[in-house]
């Protein structure tokens, strides 16, 4: 990505919480890499051999930013802190970012509703992007699905196939789900009364209303998801492949781009398109 001069004035500070990991390199390295961004905090859970190290020597170009465990002064200098970790974690962030005031961009999966309506009781006070997926292509495939469910709502039965590395804790995956309630939405359906999530033995016919999910885990694979119209005669399926977390790094530069000027709100990445 080519980096534009920029003054140092307009430059958005952001704060990567899970420093170490695969997806915080991903964004230590998107946000070094942008013209527009600046790395001012990192965070990792404490006891982690990361703690005290330059957020950015892994690229060869040290920063100045140490990875810190304490979250105020991981914080300090932030406007806006991109978190990809666990719902216990997300959480913790999420109430000194609401006490400091400082923006989130979350692409944490597997939250329960109760952590999911904390998260937007703590919008009321400031801006927070909340989104399964952070990939463009993710979101146009939620938008192309949207479209797709509403053409084919009779005659066509409805499965959501997902596959990622062995190392993801939760399933379905938090894009397969975002894909079903797309779905469910457009059918006038209640994913939670519809949703399928196993079968085995003798299930019986398969029911008409449902949509069906399966899941895939093994190696290093990124993440794939294919939903599938199948009707008779003919069946259509709608595809995303990541081969890289580059895509959800860089959607995730979008997200922070457009809550600059946002003082509060719970937005998503169909806001930060205009897919709405």
């Amino acid at each position: 990505m080519t980096a534009h001069p920029t003054s140092s004035s307009s430059l958005r500070r952001v704060a990567v919480a899970g420093a170490s990991g695969r997806m915080g390199h991903m964004l230590i390295e998107a946000v070094r890499q942008s013209g527009d961004c600046q790395l001012a905090g990192a965070l990792d859970m404490a006891g982690s051999s990361a703690i005290g190290a330059d957020a950015s020597a892994f690229l060869g170009a040290p920063s100045g930013v140490p990875i810190v465990s304490d979250l105020r002064e991981g914080l300090k200098n932030a406007q806006v802190l991109i978190d990809f970790t666990r719902p216990e974690g997300t959480m913790a962030h999420l109430a000194v970012c609401r006490e400091l005031g400082v923006q989130l961009v979350i692409g944490t999966t597997g939250f329960s509703d109760a952590q999911k309506a904390e998260i937007a009781a703590a919008a009321k006070d400031v801006a927070i992007l909340f989104a399964p997926n952070m990939s463009v292509g993710v979101n146009v495939t939620l938008k192309l699905l949207e479209m797709a469910a509403k053409a084919m709502s009779t005659g066509y039965d409805i499965e959501i196939i997902e596959a990622h590395h062995r190392h993801k804790v939760d399933a379905p995956s938090g894009t397969a789900l975002k894909m079903g309630e797309v779905i469910a939405d457009a059918l006038g359906r209640d994913l939670k009364q519809c949703a399928v999530y196993g079968r085995e033995g003798v299930t019986g016919e398969r029911d008409p209303s449902t949509i069906g999910f399966a899941t895939i885990r093994g190696g290093d694979i990124v993440g794939d998801h294919t939903v599938l119209f199948a009707g008779t005669g003919e069946r259509i399926e709608i595809s995303h492949k990541s081969s890289s977390r580059a895509g959800y790094a860089q959607g995730s530069l979008r997200a922070v781009r457009f809550l600059a000027d946002k003082r509060a709100g719970l937005f998503d990445m169909f806001d930060v398109l205009d897919l709405r």
